[in-house]
């Protein structure tokens, strides 16, 4: 099957799979591709999870990947190979810790550390419920469906509509076509979303925690947006990550809905921090996760968009 062939999924997972590791003291080099972008630059969320695959591959099978906390240096160009230097810090009797960069010619792109432990230890166990009354997933419009109308006249919504990987749908109001106004009147940056493979994985679980790393990022920073009175769609806005965090508590199927269930608590000085709670579609919380991004919006001073 050739590139043009797959489906978005099947391209993300071919990606995802990476090339064949190389060791050298304590340290593993594995190189990597990157999917397409309509920025022209690597996809935040697509190097966090290639970086967690690729610690994973150093350490036994039965060490699953509990959280990982990556810090973007600079901006990576699609059409250059990425090569994940795995630098191995630790392995104790339950955890795993590894260090991985990430560098293209120009130098470093991410730098992040991921641990990892013995699967089904036991201890102390408890959670936050699902928010009730979340409109059921089948009942909502696809991001595809939403942004299909718009997909020759803007590279964003072709990707939403045509490339993305995941189906996505949005409990509450999206902000993709337009600001939430009631939301930012109200100073709130809430919101709920359900997010699958569109497709079906077989895979690893390791493999679905790094395609929930992957998803996840489509969607983090819209609460910041939200509150703020804009969109994706703003005139002259302009965003980028500078951290990403995640901690996984109990087994991921990326085939099956998990809705997240996000806020943002502050935003300053051209940066805001966004989080959200992963549930399964039964009402278990799966993963938690963080992530602060710059801002650049135009004329600040005038009035936010409308609606």
């Amino acid at each position: 099957m050739t590139q043009t062939d797959m489906t978005p999924l099947q391209r993300l997972t071919k990606v995802l799979q990476l090339g064949t590791p190389s060791n050298y003291r304590n340290h593993t080099y594995i190189n990597g591709e990157s999917l397409y972008f309509p920025t022209g630059r690597v996809y935040g969320g697509q190097v966090i999870a290639q970086s967690l695959v690729a610690a994973a591959k150093t350490v036994p099978p039965s060490r699953l990947p509990n959280s990982i906390h990556g810090y973007f240096i600079s901006a990576g160009d699609i059409h250059q190979d990425l090569l994940f230097d795995v630098e191995n810090l630790r392995d104790g009797r339950s955890f795993s810790a590894r260090r991985v960069n990430v560098t293209q010619a120009q130098g470093s792109i991410l730098t992040a550390i991921a641990s990892f432990q013995e699967h089904d230890q036991e201890g102390i166990e408890f959670a936050d419920p699902m928010p009730e009354d979340v409109p059921d997933p089948d009942s909502l419009t696809s991001a595809k469906q939403l942004m299909e109308p718009f997909a020759e006249k803007s590279s964003f919504a072709k990707y939403y509509a045509k490339k993305s990987p995941f189906d996505i749908r949005h409990a509450t109001r999206t902000i993709m076509l337009g600001a939430d106004k009631k939301s930012a009147s109200n100073d709130s940056g809430k919101q709920m979303v359900w997010m699958k493979a569109d497709g079906k994985v077989d895979a690893p679980q390791a493999m679905h925690r790094a395609m929930l790393a992957m998803g996840c990022d489509q969607i983090m920073l819209e609460p910041i947006l939200r509150r703020a009175g804009l969109s994706i769609a703003t005139p002259g806005i302009s965003y980028a990550s500078i951290d990403h965090s995640m901690w996984w508590y109990r087994d991921i199927d990326i085939n099956q809905w998990h809705l997240y269930v996000q806020d943002t608590p502050t935003a300053a000085h051209g940066r805001g921090l966004g989080s959200a709670k992963v549930y399964t579609q039964d009402g278990s919380l799966v993963a938690c996760m963080a992530q602060e991004a710059m801002f650049r919006v135009p004329n600040m001073a005038e009035t936010p968009e409308k609606a």
